[in-house]
């Protein structure tokens, strides 16, 4: 009976497309390597061919990555030549490499100050108002930051459905809002304000912490948390 290649399989079912649906913790070790070669031969699929591969090492990674080019090209393994052997082991010594590094610990943003000396090299120097959102974890370490708008040189619109939109997409439990001032005065407007009051309610409803919004210049901030109104 002939073998289906992967792009045969039903979409749930090849490596790529079940990796971006649901993350890499739900591949097996032979569908991750399956990703780094590609595609098999006439006779197995990339997975079949990396489940035997596995097999024969004790479905052991340690095991694998102690193999050389030369054994894993024997010809025992019809469609792993040179060039995915090169790539297997290179994946191998990565996760070696990988153990051997010191986690790189978060930087903390739970304080003002530490928003600000993130955030004012990105708009010290801008023209025109723009809006970022910071997006952190519940221990304050930063995820991402997107910028959610650009615009005038006395205010710039900003859609709060974007700035939600991206702290769930990214599981953030924690946003601070930043924007900056091109006059250089810190001092918020009656639209910094009410901004400041629609985003704290769409994170009340979808329960992200609102931690703070500042308004950065060249060389000072307001914060709104410090100044004691959010």
């Amino acid at each position: 009976m002939q073998k289906l290649s992967i792009n045969q399989w039903a979409e749930e079912d090849r490596p790529r497309e079940k990796m971006m649906r649901l993350g890499p913790g739900a591949l097996s070790n032979a569908e991750l390597l399956a990703i780094l070669i590609g595609s098999g031969s006439q006779d197995e699929s990339a997975v079949d061919l990396m489940k035997r591969v596995l097999a024969d090492c004790g479905n052991n990674l340690n095991t694998l990555g102690k193999k050389t080019i030369a054994e894993l090209t024997s010809g025992r393994y019809k469609g792993l030549g040179p060039a995915k052997a090169v790539t297997v082991l290179a994946a191998c010594e990565l996760g070696k490499r990988r153990q051997r590094e010191v986690a790189e610990e978060r930087r903390r943003f739970d304080t003002a100050q530490a928003i600000y000396e993130y955030m004012r090299p990105q708009m010290q120097d801008l023209g025109e108002e723009e809006a970022w959102v910071m997006l952190m974890n519940r221990n304050f370490g930063l995820i991402n930051c997107v910028r959610l708008s650009h615009g005038g040189i006395t205010e710039t619109a900003v859609d709060i459905r974007l700035a939600i939109k991206n702290a769930l997409l990214c599981n953030a439990t924690v946003i601070a809002l930043c924007h900056n001032h091109p006059s250089g005065n810190a001092r918020p407007s009656g639209d910094d304000d009410r901004l400041t009051q629609r985003m704290k309610k769409a994170c009340e409803l979808m329960r992200i912490h609102f931690l703070d919004h500042l308004i950065v210049t060249d060389g000072r901030y307001y914060s709104y948390t410090e100044a004691g109104r959010l």
